[in-house]
C-alpha cells in the first residue's frame, strides 16, 4: 500500500493540464479586471475610432 502511494504522489502527468488551466483562468481574470477598470476608456476609444473613420469614409465618398 506505501508502494502505491509513493507512485501515487510522485505520478505527474495530470499536472500539465492542471498548470495550463490555472494560467489561463488567472489571464482571464486580469483581462476582465482591466476591462472593468479601463470600460470608460476603452468605450470612449473605440466610438472615436468608428467616428473617425465614418468621417473618413463620408469625406471619400463625397470627394469622388
Amino acid at each position: 500500500m506505501s508502494n502505491l502511494l509513493k507512485r501515487f504522489v510522485a505520478d505527474e502527468s495530470g499536472q500539465g493540464i492542471t498548470e495550463y488551466g490555472a494560467v489561463l483562468a488567472f489571464v482571464a481574470i486580469l483581462v476582465a479586471l482591466v476591462v472593468s477598470l479601463l470600460s470608460g476608456t476603452l468605450k470612449n476609444s473605440v466610438s472615436q475610432c468608428f467616428s473617425s473613420l465614418a468621417s473618413s469614409m463620408t469625406a471619400l465618398v463625397a470627394a469622388s
